[in-house]
């Protein structure tokens, strides 16, 4: 890492995420919420009863957030600004989290199936006891999908680790009729509104 730029910790696993930082030019290091036995419990991301989609999302990357801040306490890191972010996919009002297997996943992708659904991703930045969050909410209009193309799109490994049992930056770009909103923010991580955040701390793309 370049030492005239400014450090930022990434805590989140996601490939996707840390693609999309370095597409515009932002220095990070990762930062694993689970490999500290020190630390409290993991963040609990079961909604809680009649939790609405929006709060959800940004209650748990606000807790995700402080479960980083506390973990660079614990392991006496240098302080710098942390990046988290959570997503997830909504219809009718119900949260579609990540699939379990391949049946939970196609009953997912059954589900979306010709219909209209929303993507929403919460991205929070922290440092200190200052924590800023925003959200985008994406609208998209899934194509039906026969049980041949289910079966097939499963057989990718796709679905898995994805909210709604799909990634589409990948083999499920083609179910997508229609996307209304922030594109980078249904891949995971809202860039305009991400930027913006850390420029609120400082932190300039390159």
């Amino acid at each position: 890492m370049a030492i005239n730029k400014p450090r930022l910790y990434l805590a989140s696993q996601s490939p996707r995420r840390r693609e999309l930082l370095k597409q515009i030019g932002i220095h990070f290091e990762p930062l694993l919420l689970r490999s500290d036995p020190r630390r409290g419990i993991d963040v609990d991301e079961v909604a809680l009863q009649n939790e609405k989609p929006e709060v959800y999302v940004e209650r748990v990357c606000r807790e995700k957030a402080a479960a980083a801040l506390q973990a660079i306490t614990l392991r006496n890191l240098r302080p710098a600004p942390i990046l988290t972010a959570d997503t997830i996919v909504t219809i009718d009002g119900n949260i579609l989290g990540k699939p379990s297997d391949d049946k939970h996943a196609a009953e997912m992708l059954r589900s979306l199936s010709g219909k209209q659904h929303q993507v929403l991703t919460a991205v929070a930045v922290a440092l200190g006891d200052r924590i800023e969050c925003r959200i985008t909410n994406s609208t998209i209009t899934f194509a039906a999908l026969s049980e041949e193309t289910i079966r097939r799109y499963l057989q990718t490994g796709e679905a898995h680790g994805k909210a709604g049992s799909y990634g589409v930056q990948g083999h499920a770009g083609a179910f997508v009729e229609r996307l209304e909103g922030s594109y980078t923010g249904v891949v995971g991580l809202p860039l305009f509104e991400t930027v913006e955040l850390l420029k609120s701390f400082g932190i300039t793309t390159a």
